[in-house]
């Protein structure tokens, strides 16, 4: 079924809890919105899907009053309102909960619920704050200790702290941005049934989500923005994936289909009772052994923060290693600089893409140029920069990987995620590397860049590489992944060796830390 087919849904029969009307904003000329109707009804959680670009964040933002729209209008319940601030969103009962999340670790749970709110009385009644807090997370079956300390917290554990900040706050409204990235099956299918609660008491709930299966499984109303114009809105019970999607791009999307197992090519890379700390010192990896072979990809799975990326970064050369042993094709290579591990071949997408992938006040040819300037053709006697021969490198890689960009001078930071996204991994993958660390290498991205990094992927994979793929979307580990290695607290809780015969519980079990055996 084609999108034009699915019956438009718009709500008419009784007043919106939130009513946006055309909707316009505009940045530096460009429409970054233009036009856009939304609505919200109460008891409802309605999703809101696009490409990378399409006007998503913008239109949330302005709903949060975090912009003031350029045209439009916005009510509540019928009552037209305006908002100066996110504070003004907040005590009008309109709340977001960003992806990344707005906590303070050293102090306790009710202590950060108090931050920033209006009408604080000087002296605190420490108890009646705590029983309240007890009350909403029993009422909402979001459990959290008022007394425990952020930091000690588990990421699923703060999630729900901020959606309790929130109600703590009276809010009715919820926007929740890609709030189940960060959340194992068995936490996602705990968190789908606190929403529902919400709504039964009446809540509003918008889901900023890419995960199309996931939004159709817990959504009541989809709206599609793309290119900052509404598409459709259309109820979730009568619409398919496929047509989701192509109603996103404007376009049908060809689904990833599942490798061809391995043949089990050489092993190219390996390590033995790898140990490593985090940045606070703390250790992060314990006496994790495994082999990667030559065209394969191995995903790894695991719960954001069990050291999924101190391990990327002890095999770029970027992190020491307390112990162990890291060898490449037989050599070991522990204890080398960066620069050794990309000679030999190694590339690395890092999850922070402008913090460690780009340089953000550098331009595109200048972030090119920073995995290659010291060798020809890119210098030339070792001191001078090759510049046409960079300039041209950048032209053809910008127009392979369809990055969109004002011009090659363009600073990275003024380029979209997405774009950002498809510009590491131009480069990276630009000399036919032998092994490729991907973090979340589709975080972030619509459908359609997704399929796009995902084929590339997989051409690298039939080219020979050996790919080690970090990913929290178990949906796209088991349908990439040769073999799925599961993380929890830095160690490895085991080896599934064949994906398709698994289940996505019996992996999440080994995220939250259950062996192989005893998640069977």
């Amino acid at each position: 079924m084609s999108p034009s087919e699915h019956k438009s849904v718009d709500s008419a029969t009784s007043t919106p809890l939130v009513s946006m009307r055309g909707i316009d904003k505009i940045f530096f000329g460009s429409y970054a919105n233009r036009g856009v109707d939304f609505d919200l009804m109460s008891g409802e959680v309605h999703a809101l899907l696009g490409e990378n670009g399409a006007g998503k964040t913008t239109l949330m933002n302005v709903l949060s009053g975090i912009y003031a729209p350029d045209a439009g209008s916005i009510a509540l319940e019928g009552r037209e309102v305006s908002f100066r601030s996110p504070r003004d969103a907040i005590e009008s009962g309109i709340g977001m909960v960003h992806q990344h999340f707005m906590l303070i670790p050293v102090l306790t749970v009710w202590e950060n619920m108090l931050l920033g709110m209006s009408g604080v009385p000087f002296v605190m009644k420490k108890n009646e704050i705590v029983e309240r807090i007890r009350a909403l997370s029993e009422r909402y079956s979001l459990a959290a200790d008022p007394e425990a300390r952020v930091w000690t917290l588990s990421i699923g554990e703060q999630q729900r702290v901020e959606i309790l900040k929130m109600l703590y706050r009276g809010t009715r409204v919820l926007i929740l941005d890609e709030p189940t990235s960060v959340l194992t099956p068995q936490e996602v299918r705990d968190f789908f049934s606190a929403l529902r609660i919400m709504t039964a008491a009446g809540h509003g709930i918008i889901l900023i989500s890419h995960k199309i299966d996931e939004v159709l499984s817990i959504s009541d109303r989809l709206t599609v923005l793309r290119k900052g114009r509404r598409v459709d809105a259309v109820g979730a019970s009568g619409v398919t994936r496929e047509a989701l999607a192509e109603m996103m791009v404007g376009r049908a999307l060809k689904r990833v289909k599942r490798p061809e197992p391995s043949r089990g090519g050489e092993t190219i890379m390996s390590c033995e009772g790898l140990r490593a700390r985090n940045d606070r010192g703390v250790v992060s990896l314990r006496s994790v052994s495994f082999d990667l072979r030559a065209g394969e990809i191995l995903g790894v799975a695991g719960v954001a923060g069990n050291g999924q990326g101190e391990l990327c970064e002890a095999l770029s050369g970027l992190r020491a290693i307390d112990a162990g042993l890291i060898t490449f094709k037989g050599e070991r290579v522990s204890g080398r600089t960066p620069r050794e591990f990309i000679r030999r071949g190694v590339s690395y997408i890092p999850v922070d893409r402008k913090g460690v992938g780009l340089a953000s006040n550098m331009n595109l040819r200048e972030n090119v140029a920073l995995k290659r300037y010291w060798k020809k053709p890119a210098a030339v006697r070792k001191i001078f920069m090759n510049w046409k021969y960079i300039d041209g490198l950048t032209g053809r890689l910008t127009d392979m990987y369809d990055v969109q960009a004002n011009s090659l001078s363009s600073p990275v930071r003024a380029l979209s995620g997405g774009n950002i996204q498809k510009l590491m991994l131009a480069r990276e993958l630009s000399e036919a590397p032998a092994v490729i660390l991907a973090m979340h290498p589709v975080w972030g991205l619509d459908v359609g860049a997704a399929e796009f990094v995902h084929e590339r992927i997989m051409e690298e994979r039939a080219r020979g590489s050996g790919i080690i793929l970090v990913s929290e979307d178990l949906d796209e580990l088991m349908e990439m992944s040769d073999r799925i290695m599961v993380m929890s607290g830095g160690t490895v809780m085991g080896m599934v060796e064949r994906p398709g015969g698994v289940t996505k519980e019996e992996i999440g079990l080994m995220m939250a830390g259950e062996t192989m055996e005893a998640a069977r």
